[in-house]
């Protein structure tokens, strides 16, 4: 029988499982751990999605923090999270049942900010009209 492949830079159902099991681990991990980095100690931080590699030993993961949403936040969090990638590694290896615990990289998610931009657009009065109709 003919096994079904993901169409060219699409992530299969092994890569988009994998990519969950690793966002939920890590959003338990980060909400209950103690960090001694003043940046992250009381951070609050969104995990919003985990892009695995096809073999799975790396996972770039986006993040960012609850209630400083610039730029420099943002950037802040992830070298943060970047230097204590090792640890969190640790704790992950011991939460998901994989052959390989991935390596960890942490990106500022701007998607939100993208999103926000995107509900302005829409909430704009001349595209409402357009929208909705006459």
């Amino acid at each position: 029988m003919a096994r079904k492949t993901a169409p060219a830079g699409m992530p299969s159902q092994r890569q988009l499982r994998a990519g969950e099991l690793i966002r939920h681990a890590l959003s338990d991990i980060l909400s209950r751990e103690a960090f001694r980095d003043p940046d992250l100690a009381s951070a609050m931080i969104t995990v919003g999605e985990v892009r695995c590699s096809p073999d799975l030993k790396h996972a770039n993961i986006f993040v960012t923090p609850l209630g400083d949403e610039s730029e420099d936040g943002r950037a802040k969090l992830a070298a943060a999270l970047n230097k204590a990638a090792g640890f969190l590694r640790g704790r992950l290896g011991r939460e998901i049942e994989l052959r390989y615990t991935p390596e960890l990289h942490f990106i500022a998610d701007k998607s939100y900010d993208e999103g926000q931009a995107i509900d302005r657009l829409l909430m704009d009065p001349r595209v409402r009209r357009d929208v909705e109709g006459d």
